[in-house]
């Protein structure tokens, strides 16, 4: 095979493992972000003369851990060309992540 069709080749393949990534991703903020739907009401109680209750207290700890977890991929969609780099930065995470499961070069 030529050089330009081995090159043409991975290049077709790169960008469809980065849609992929991109979907992936897409789909796992927007699967996380539909589980805070109730954090605004919980936050306006205090505002709206009104006590939290143990549970409502749970609950706020609960959605600002699953926040924090989001907080990488906020912060690149609000950087300036953010959007853009967002594929290259979840294709960052999933190899650390794909390396800590690895096991040991000896075994």
């Amino acid at each position: 095979m030529s050089r330009l069709g081995k090159f043409g080749t991975s290049t077709t393949r790169a960008i469809t493992s980065v849609r992929d990534l991109s979907a992936r991703e897409r789909r796992r903020l927007v699967g996380e972000i539909s589980q805070v739907r109730g954090l605004m009401p919980l936050l306006m109680k205090p505002r709206n003369k009104q006590q939290w209750t143990r549970e409502d207290r749970v609950q706020l700890v609960a959605h600002l851990k699953r926040i924090s977890t989001l907080s990488p991929y906020l912060v690149m969609l609000v950087m300036p060309g953010g959007l853009l780099a967002l594929p290259a930065f979840a294709w960052w995470l999933d190899r650390r992540r794909l390396r800590a499961r690895a096991p040991p070069a000896g075994a």
